[in-house]
């Protein structure tokens, strides 16, 4: 044996050894989440001042990076709770409909683009926990929100003019509607809500101070007022009774928790059917009846297509593009230029049928009620993240297709994985795993008895 190898009993090169270090530090793990979270928010943003080519580099620069984490931690990972067999069969239908779409190749870049954020939430629920994940996210939309405001400020009160490559329309003067660094009031609106869920938990969870919770709070509340997004009150009002319904849940007494449970289910269900027998007054009381009567001009052209192919759809391209059929046609059809169905159901069932709808369904379904049952029964209010980020992504996806792409997708996948990491079968299989013999490695059998 060399001086070398007796030093590196492992035979790696010192070098490699302190690259696999590097990549197993919490540092790299949290400077990795931030990034990967930035990069994600601000994609808009980036795609308007560094240009396409740079922020595919951004992100595919992230993904080799997560590539390369996982492989250094693999010992630290387990095969069965690596990724939900839900999320994993939604991705392969989407793969799957590059065989019937009208354009193969857009199709297959829409789908890498799936998998590339995807692969980052993956990589995110697996190298930090809850609470550094909160935190991390946290810093990023704090920092985003606040560039937000400064630029409108900039745009609308010093200079009163747009900053028209960033979207910025410069109205914060008269009051609203502002876009941010985001694109569209829509969208700020959502970031917004996410926004205030991630900092009320970082707040009750006391992972920062009082003094920056609250202004976080007033920074993420100012700009949801601001942005005069009618789906903003919608979502609000969403996750506030989600919010009341999780605590009444986890104040009554475990043997009175079925019922409760089953109670809530009851009142959603009803309250779900009433918003829909008055949802004319209710658009009505929204102001929001011009919006909602393009939507549903939008949503009938599209039933019009789907009948075509319902059951696989037209092939998964993500956002709309301009060139490719039937969302060119259907643009033509009610001359507009719309970049999604404006709702992530109607979107479904168009890129990949009712196939592609129901396993969307059945992930998000599953993933949600893992995670109420979670948060209603372990005593942390951490807990509560990440079913009350579900709800507010399933409730905007009625109004925009937001939850299909870009961030929106990202933190959809990294709560379905979040969630399937506790309440699975795989933990039950885990268990099982840990009780068997040192000898039983899955190796070798167990020895015979007698």
């Amino acid at each position: 044996m060399t001086g070398d190898a007796y030093r590196n009993p492992s035979g790696r090169h010192p070098a490699v050894r302190r690259i696999m270090d590097l990549l197993r530090s919490p540092q790299l793990a949290r400077a990795f989440t931030l990034t990967a979270f930035g990069a994600a928010f601000s994609a808009f943003a980036l795609m308007r001042t560094a240009g396409r080519v740079a922020t595919i580099t951004i992100v595919v620069g992230l993904c080799i990076l997560a590539a390369a984490t996982l492989v250094a931690r693999r010992r630290e990972l387990s095969a069965l709770r690596f990724l939900p067999t839900s999320l994993a069969a939604f991705v392969l239908w989407a793969l799957a409909s590059t065989i019937w779409s009208t354009d193969a190749v857009r199709t297959l870049g829409g789908w890498v683009a799936l998998v590339g954020f995807g692969f980052l939430a993956v990589t995110i629920a697996h190298v930090r926990d809850t609470l550094q994940t909160v935190r991390a996210l946290g810093d990023v939309l704090r920092a985003l929100l606040g560039a937000s405001l400064a630029l409108e400020i900039l745009s609308g009160l010093l200079l009163d003019m747009p900053i028209t490559f960033l979207g910025i329309q410069g109205n914060i003067a008269l009051g609203g509607p502002v876009q941010g660094i985001f694109g569209t009031r829509n969208l700020l609106g959502l970031v917004t809500v996410l926004a205030l869920i991630t900092f009320v938990i970082e707040w009750r969870t006391q992972s920062v101070g009082p003094g920056l919770a609250f202004f976080s709070v007033i920074l993420a509340g100012t700009l949801a007022i601001l942005s005069s997004s009618p789906t903003v009150l919608v979502l609000a009002v969403a996750v506030a009774a989600a919010s009341g319904a999780l605590m009444l849940v986890r104040h009554t007494a475990p043997e009175g928790r079925s019922f409760v449970q089953w109670a809530l289910g009851a009142v959603v269900v009803t309250g779900l059917a009433i918003g829909y027998v008055a949802r004319h007054p209710i658009i009505a009381w929204l102001g929001a009846g011009s919006d909602f009567s393009t939507r549903a001009t939008l949503w009938n052209r599209i039933l019009d297509y789907v009948a075509s192919q319902p059951m696989q759809g037209w092939g998964w391209f993500g956002p709309w593009t301009s060139m490719d059929y039937p969302f060119f046609a259907i643009n033509y059809d009610l001359r507009d230029t719309h970049q999604s169905a404006l709702n992530a159901l109607f979107d479904l069932i168009l890129q990949v049928g009712w196939v592609g709808l129901l396993l969307f369904a059945a992930m998000a379904g599953i993933a949600l009620v893992r995670s109420w049952l979670v948060a209603s029964e372990r005593r942390s209010v951490l807990y509560a993240w990440t079913p009350l980020i579900l709800i507010a992504l399933l409730v905007d996806s009625m109004f925009e297709s937001f939850t299909l792409s870009g961030f929106g997708w990202m933190m959809l996948a990294l709560c379905v994985v979040m969630a399937g990491q506790s309440r699975s079968w795989r933990e039950t299989m885990d268990a099982a795993d840990d009780t068997l013999p040192p000898a039983w490695s899955g190796e070798a059998l167990p020895p015979l008895q007698g």
